[in-house]
């Protein structure tokens, strides 16, 4: 008798009181099938897997995973699967091998078996060498891989993963997929939910979720296929400035869904399948339009509301400030006791530029940028960040600079109101300057109907608009993002990187860290770090020469490629 198909789910709904948290779906997976949930914070994921998982009831519908019934046989589900959250996975005072021991016994695997899968599991993770290491001293990728081993100790037949990449680096990344691609060539079948674009493009079926609904289900040659014809890019004789202004324009044509303003080009998707000269006469002469292979992304956008003329409040940011100082670093050096954090950084972010500062977990961005900020003390070399050396408790230089952090950004437990009144009066704004620098803040950000909730209650994409909000209240010369768009969808990060170059635009010096490279082609520069020190620093097309790759090469590849150079080179730094 065949094997029940790994999922069977018709008519499957789940509300919560009034809410609609999943619209009743049919999905069926097939065996060995990888299938990618994807959708914005809020379109269900979590809900969805956490159903076929057997951990939440359906409201509605019926649902069958390896033959047993969701509801009657949960458990006998949980004995067959492997399921991996994005909260708890991993007890923290414990070591790797204690976790997977612990695993591996509420499994009930017999210990020759652990025995074997475990020198298997930890080797492939690249975990062996940390077997003692308590896991709370695990690096975010470290943990995902070694989480990703207890749900693998019992051979699942169907493992489902919920965001596996999020908050991972690029490289922890590749090798998690690398481990599911070994896995999948064995036949587990696999079901993941995730925000990353290229994650989802490498999944055998795609599932695209809008608040419940599904928007689109089929393979990624399926889907762009809907979005064939409809993407193009636009080069401008005067980049910079003319992008600026070409993009309002082009966003004013009805035909035009959505504009993305990048340093040297603009990247559009219209709604229908017009010519591409139809295209370049509705905009300036002297541009350079060309039809270019769609993405998943751009179905994403194409999918979703139209991302044109909300972006007129933009208007508010355009009070050019002139150029100031922006941000200069020579020879820095951070140390926590033996451990040298920030070794002998030195490059430069003139006024009005954006910087991606990219690099693995544990690589020194998040402690360069606190010293930066003043939080953390300087051992070595020094810093001018607008004008000023950062010091503890410099109020002079709060007055200048902005921080975005990648944890704690905003008091959970105020509404976003009140959010931004505190933080207004911590920049030393009252009154009526405090009312108009929130009013200018929402503005720019397109906070223009606050809700009055709590902020833990908001999903992730306001939150990042009002932490964003909160950062820009008292205009600062030097804005500092440490991996602000974690977890959002295409269209939020649209929006974002939208205002991000907006405030460049008007003088604003901002430096970005991210792990989601494609982000970094928003950026004028990038600034490459590994293990405290600065591999290369430049523009992507002086960086892709100086590593011997094509002018186009992508974000991922130079990174990929200066990374591994340096492992070779014993980790000397690169000269572009």
């Amino acid at each position: 008798m065949p094997a029940a198909e790994p999922i069977v789910a018709e008519g499957l709904g789940r509300h919560f009181g009034d809410k609609i948290a999943i619209d009743p779906l049919d999905v069926s997976v097939d065996r060995g099938q990888r299938v990618g949930i994807v959708g914005a914070d809020g379109a269900g994921k979590t809900t969805l897997l956490q159903m076929l998982a057997g951990i939440l009831d359906p409201t509605e519908g019926e649902c069958r995973v390896l033959g047993f019934d969701t509801r009657q046989g949960a458990k006998r589900i949980a004995a067959r699967i492997g399921y991996m959250s994005q909260g708890f996975t991993l007890y923290d005072r414990l070591s790797v091998k204690e976790n997977l021991t612990f695993a591996a016994r509420i499994r009930d695997v017999p210990d020759k078996l652990y025995r074997e899968r475990s020198e298997q599991l930890l080797s492939m993770a690249g975990l062996g060498r940390f077997t003692d290491r308590p896991a709370a001293k695990l690096s975010g990728g470290m943990r995902k891989k070694l989480s990703l081993c207890t749900n693998l100790v019992h051979e699942p037949e169907l493992l489902i993963l919920d965001e596996p990449g999020l908050g991972v680096d690029p490289l922890s990344r590749r090798h998690l997929w690398a481990m599911l691609d070994r896995f999948q060539a064995q036949g587990i079948t696999t079901v993941v939910a995730t925000s990353y674009m290229d994650e989802a493009e490498r999944c055998d079926r795609i599932l695209l979720l809008e608040q419940g609904r599904v928007l689109a289900d089929g393979t990624l040659e399926e889907l762009l296929r809907d979005v064939a014809g409809r993407v193009f890019t636009v080069h401008a004789e005067n980049a910079g400035r003319g992008l600026r202004e070409l993009s309002g324009i082009l966003a004013k044509i009805e035909s035009v869904h959505s504009v993305q303003w990048l340093p040297d080009h603009l990247r559009l998707v219209v709604k229908t399948d017009i010519a591409k000269n139809r295209l370049s006469e509705s905009s300036p002469k002297s541009l350079h339009v060309a039809a270019v292979e769609p993405r998943l992304e751009d179905l994403f956008v194409l999918r979703t509301e139209r991302m044109t003329g909300e972006q007129q409040f933009l208007e508010l940011s355009r009070q050019d400030r002139g150029k100031g100082e922006g941000l200069g670093v020579n020879g820095l050096s951070v140390r926590f006791g033996h451990f040298k954090a920030v070794d002998r950084v030195s490059f430069d972010a003139p006024a009005g530029e954006l910087l991606a500062l990219l690099g693995p977990n544990g690589a020194g961005k998040t402690t360069l940028i606190r010293a930066l900020c003043g939080l953390v003390a300087i051992d070595e070399g020094s810093a001018r960040v607008a004008g000023l050396s950062p010091g503890a408790g410099s109020a002079a230089l709060r007055r200048q600079i902005g921080y975005m952090s990648q944890r704690f950004s905003l008091y959970l437990e105020l509404t976003p109101s009140e959010n931004l009144r505190f933080f207004a009066n911590a920049y030393g704004l009252a009154g009526g300057a405090a009312r108009t620098a929130i009013d200018w803040a929402r503005g720019v950000t397109g906070l223009t109907d606050l809700p009055d909730k709590l902020t833990r209650d908001l999903s992730n994409a306001l939150r990042q608009r009002l932490a964003l909000a909160c950062s820009l209240l008292h205009r600062p010369r030097v804005l500092f993002l440490d991996e602000p768009t974690s977890g959002v969808d295409p269209v939020a990060r649209y929006r974002f990187w939208r205002v991000i170059r907006e405030l460049a635009a008007s003088g604003m010096t901002v430096v970005v860290t991210t792990h989601y490279l494609e982000e970094a082609a928003y950026c004028d520069r990038l600034a490459l770090m590994l293990d405290g020190r600065l591999l290369a620093h430049g523009g992507r097309a002086s960086l892709n020469h100086s590593l011997g790759l094509d002018a186009g090469a992508t974000v991922e590849a130079l990174f990929t490629a200066a990374i591994e150079q340096a492992g070779t080179a014993n980790s000397r730094a690169l000269v572009p």
